[in-house]
């Protein structure tokens, strides 16, 4: 069950201003030793130390491979690749340099297999969350959140502060 949280857009420059929008609620973070010890309970095989042994070098490696040029797929996970953050763009390819143009670089992950967005929005049910506690964005103060139980089967991508009304998605991006 994802539960979400209501925030009202109040970026004055967005066609979506003072509309309200649905964000999913995260309650946890697992880390990887967290996530080890839930792969244990689930009768892997393997002890919690194997499954967080490899899953650490496998981080370690994922690294080394994008940091390498290469692309990093991991079957119905997601697809890891490293993007460019440019400054601006440079009058001539000649005026071009990296320290004048590149701000940096970022990681990517896009969503592959049984893990796509098309099959999260077949298996997963949305409700309300209720009675939480949350910061609203931009303001900087909370506000008390209430909500009903309701499950909705409305799977459209909705959110956030985007320039244009009905094109924007809700949720944490690595992009």
């Amino acid at each position: 069950m994802i539960k979400y949280v209501l925030k009202q857009n109040k970026n004055k420059k967005s066609l979506a201003y003072l509309k309200w929008y649905a964000f999913p609620l995260v309650e946890e973070t697992m880390d990887l030793a967290e996530l080890a010890k839930h792969m244990e309970e689930h009768n892997t095989g393997f002890t919690e130390a194997m499954c967080l042994g490899m899953m650490t070098a496998m981080v370690k490696c994922i690294k080394e491979q994008l940091l390498a040029g290469k692309n990093v797929k991991i079957d119905n996970l997601a697809i890891f690749s490293v993007g460019i953050r440019n400054k601006e763009g440079a009058k001539t390819e000649a005026e071009f340099t990296a320290v004048n143009n590149i701000a940096g670089v970022k990681l990517r992950a896009r969503a592959t297999g049984t893990l796509s967005n098309a099959n999260l929005n077949t298996s997963a049910s949305v409700r309300r969350a209720s009675n939480v506690f949350v910061a609203s964005s931009g303001s900087g103060s909370g506000s008390n959140v209430a909500g009903g139980n309701t499950t909705t089967g409305d799977n459209s991508q909705t959110g956030g502060s985007s320039s244009s009304e009905g094109n924007t998605d809700s949720g944490d991006g690595l992009e």
